[in-house]
């Protein structure tokens, strides 16, 4: 399995901007979106994050390969507003114990597409963005502490090998007739064990990794860089992005009076 956190050779526009930038201009778009429980701002938020996936060289099958999970669970999200919201307005669905009206579709919908149009920033940042590239630039120009930089370093690293762990578990546990078969609480019994095996192997390969990080320096107050972090036009034009993507998901909910501020 190819690592979860890398490039895989995408050299498209945003993989050359640094790290910081894209991380500031997605935070931009993300504190907008968490103000407002409305569909205008998130829809014009994932309608700018679609225009953008070229420029990060991510299609919509990358897409649904690393964010099935959340997209699956921005939808039950929305539908489980949508049901257990105060009715108002029109009713549109009413089945006994679940009604649906006008107004909790319409947040159940802002729910979903703002969890959506928060996710999508995130997964376009990590797809352009080399893990080596964003230590770099958070212990260079974040001036953040090295132990904690080259620790987080080291969990992006290691994201890839959990999954190619997992799947090494399963198909020793189904090698053993484990998992593979019976009623779905057995199943669901085989998975919590399989998830404990992986916790366990990710506890000794954290503990190994970082007694030989120590063994080696990396906790030392002395640093050298083998590549510096550097700023260039293209990061400006990131910044730019993000808070004209930000400014337009605001006006857009105030101008179309859906802006609903969550406090």
């Amino acid at each position: 399995m190819r690592e979860v956190l890398s490039l895989h050779g995408n050299r498209a526009l945003l993989t050359r901007a640094n790290p910081l930038a894209k991380f500031t201009a997605v935070f931009a778009i993300t504190l907008v979106l968490a103000l407002s429980i409305d569909w205008v701002s998130a829809s014009t938020a994932l309608l700018a994050d679609f225009a953008l996936f070229p420029l990060a060289g991510l299609t919509l099958r990358l897409l649904w390969q690393r964010a099935w999970p959340l997209i699956i669970a921005a939808a039950l999200g929305g539908w489980s507003t949508a049901i257990l919201s105060a009715d108002s307005g029109r009713t549109l669905l009413d089945v006994g114990i679940w009604s649906i009206s006008e107004g909790s579709l319409e947040l159940g919908l802002g729910f979903m597409l703002r969890g959506l149009a928060i996710a999508l920033p995130a997964i376009l940042l990590m797809s352009c963005t080399d893990p080596t590239d964003l230590a770099d630039a958070l212990a260079q120009k974040a001036k953040l502490p090295h132990r904690f930089v080259l620790g987080t370093l080291a969990a992006m690293r290691l994201v890839g090998l959990m999954a190619e762990e997992w799947q090494t578990i399963g198909m020793a546990r189904r090698a053993r007739g484990v998992g593979s078969h019976g009623s779905p609480v057995q199943r669901l019994r085989a998975t919590l064990g399989q998830s404990f095996g992986l916790l366990v192997q990710a506890v000794r390969r954290a503990s190994r990794l970082a007694v030989t990080m120590e063994a080696r320096g990396f906790g030392g107050s002395a640093r050298t860089w083998a590549r510096e972090s550097t700023y260039s036009l293209l990061d400006v034009w990131v910044l730019l992005g993000g808070l004209l993507i930000a400014a337009a998901a605001v006006l857009a909910a105030v101008a179309g009076g859906a802006w609903n501020f969550v406090f």
